[in-house]
């Protein structure tokens, strides 16, 4: 790697695959050095090789399950002893909380719809991926973040985070008031949900319907995304939706290609210092949360 602590380093979690790959290779492009974290060694391995094969030196993979909080200290540890500070965290890895039932899977395209079920272990590990992963992994690096001169933190986040798909006034309030939204006040949401949720009561208390969990863990996201970047006006903390994306997580139904996809979560991690902070992009536009 040489000496490299003169470049940007960016770590860009779930980067083994579809955007998060596609991110890695164009900051790589734009002279950041990329730490490619992702759960699966072998896949990360192979990220890295096609990576260096289109002209991406400064790529390197390290181990990361965001539910593990060992896995998260031993990344931070990483990038500490390798570059003593961080200037780019791109929050991506997530999980959908849903199972697509392929056999029967028509897309969104022709208005037939698609077998869809979501089981509450899912919604939970969800949750736990999403949301609360996106805020360990976070908290482990703020304080190398803190020694960047140009620190950018982004969420990739979705228009199904957006408060329009919640029918509960009360929680969308709470969301929306971010003058007295709390971490606590976003964990007691998040257990209101799951317990909602597990007692089948999601359409009585106004929760979304379709892809639940996945929609109240963005939404929580993006919450997060606006209280950070209170607490640290030091630095551009924003969420990106990337577009309708040709993605797992989208069971390949998408409309962008994943390097169209990455190119607004790109562009939050190289925004400019007098950019926007707390805000959420919809690719390249900020759009109301």
């Amino acid at each position: 790697m040489g000496s490299v602590t003169n470049k940007r380093v960016a770590v860009v979690t779930g980067g083994n695959k579809g955007i998060g790959l596609e991110i890695c290779r164009q900051l790589a492009s734009n002279d950041v050095v990329v730490v490619l974290a992702a759960r699966n060694e072998s896949r990360g391995a192979e990220a890295i090789q096609n990576l260096r094969a289109s002209g991406a030196v400064d790529v390197v993979f390290h181990q990361l399950d965001v539910k593990d909080s060992t896995s998260i200290a031993n990344l931070a540890k990483f990038v500490e002893s390798q570059f003593q500070k961080l200037d780019i965290l791109v929050n991506n890895a997530a999980e959908s909380g849903i199972v697509v039932r392929h056999d029967e899977f028509r897309g969104f395209k022709d208005g037939k719809g698609y077998l869809m079920e979501q089981p509450y272990d899912l919604g939970e590990e969800c949750l736990k991926t999403n949301y609360y992963g996106t805020k360990a992994v976070t908290e482990a690096f703020l304080p190398l973040l803190q020694l960047s001169n140009s620190p950018r933190i982004v969420n990739v986040s979705a228009n199904f985070g957006k408060l329009q798909w919640i029918r509960n006034e009360k929680v969308k309030a709470e969301f929306m008031g971010i003058e007295n939204l709390t971490e606590e006040k976003i964990d007691e949401i998040i257990q209101k949900f799951l317990t909602d949720f597990k007692a089948n009561k999601l359409s009585e208390n106004g929760w979304p319907l379709t892809c639940t969990a996945y929609k109240i863990s963005k939404a929580a996201v993006n919450g997060y995304t606006r209280l950070l970047a209170r607490k640290f006006p030091n630095m551009l903390i924003n969420s990106v939706h990337p577009g309708y994306v040709i993605t797992d997580i989208t069971s390949h139904t998408g409309i962008l290609t994943a390097t169209e996809g990455a190119k607004a979560p790109v562009m939050g991690a190289l925004l400019p210092d007098d950019g926007p902070s707390g805000v959420c992009f919809d690719e390249m536009q900020v759009v109301s949360f």
